[in-house]
């Protein structure tokens, strides 16, 4: 059963590469800008945002090729997150997936307005879906409130101002739900929208993203305590480097593993009533235990 959802899983990652491959083929080009857009866009990655849009929708009973477009839009937001996050007025960090990251190679100002187009491109991409007008506004209104202040972007101003301070863990758990958390619970919803599925279904699988979201985060601050630069693609360390308070510094090791645990648990409790969530059952388990 686990190489059957494997093999789902690279179907997605391999039908999420195809389309953003296809994004700006045909777009007019501007000085190094969309050169730069697609060097990060395109830099491969787990895609498991774009992964939870299309399996969402499946699990709803949707067609998760309708929902393509959304998973491409989740994405682009997802990459220019990185892009601004990587720049030298945030984290400075020289190296993303393995190569220089996007203000290394195309410059600070250039980096800037990748981000901005792959932002922006994000939601002109979202609404060629196929959906009712009235999912198209839903799903716009749902992916605007998780990357925007009361999201995402809270999240890293949240991240930055916490900067050479201890925070405690009630105040982590708010950092990283906003600056992680948003944006794969987004994602979950956005599959639900795109096949059409109810409030309920919504609230539960937000509850089972929410819950993988910490997870993911809690998993991050630890390998960038036990992982190298090799296995993680990215700098190593960055976080005490920049004085950050991490689920490490909050929890210790031991301590984040139990609470990963406890997450798994609550997120597969919050998918008791769909009919079959095996590979969101799969993933959670996955993603607790993942290396890189």
């Amino acid at each position: 059963m686990n190489r059957e959802y494997d093999m789902i899983l690279r179907e997605d990652q391999e039908k999420v590469e195809s389309a953003l491959s296809d994004l700006f083929r045909t777009d007019r080009q501007y000085a190094d800008l969309q050169e730069a857009m697609e060097y990060s866009l395109l830099a491969g990655g787990k895609r498991i945002r774009p992964v939870l849009v299309l399996e969402s929708c499946r699990l709803c009973g949707g067609d998760p090729e309708r929902a393509l477009p959304l998973a491409c839009a989740i994405e682009m937001i997802h990459t220019y997150s990185l892009i601004h996050d990587d720049l030298p007025a945030m984290d400075n960090d020289d190296l993303r997936r393995g190569r220089p990251t996007n203000h290394v190679v195309y410059g600070e100002a250039t980096a800037i307005l990748a981000g901005d187009g792959l932002l922006t491109a994000a939601f002109e991409q979202l609404v060629r879906a196929e959906l009712p007008p009235a999912s198209l506004v839903e799903a716009v209104r749902c992916l605007a409130h998780a990357a925007g202040p009361q999201g995402m972007v809270g999240g890293q101003a949240m991240d930055m101002a916490g900067e050479g301070h201890a925070l405690t863990r009630d105040e982590l758990e708010t950092l990283q739900s906003l600056k992680t958390g948003a944006l794969i619970a987004a994602a979950a919803e956005l599959g639900v929208i795109a096949a059409g599925g109810g409030e309920k279904q919504r609230r539960s699988i937000r509850r089972y993203a929410q819950a993988v979201g910490r997870a993911f985060q809690i998993r991050d601050d630890m390998l960038d305590v036990t992982g190298t630069d090799q296995e993680l693609g990215k700098p190593v360390g960055s976080d005490n480097a920049n004085q950050k308070s991490t689920f490490v510094t909050a929890l210790g090791l031991d301590g984040c593993t139990l609470e990963i645990e406890h997450l798994t648990a609550e997120a597969l409790d919050a998918l008791q009533g769909f009919e079959n969530p095996g590979f969101h059952i799969w993933l959670a388990r996955k993603l607790a235990t993942r290396t890189k």
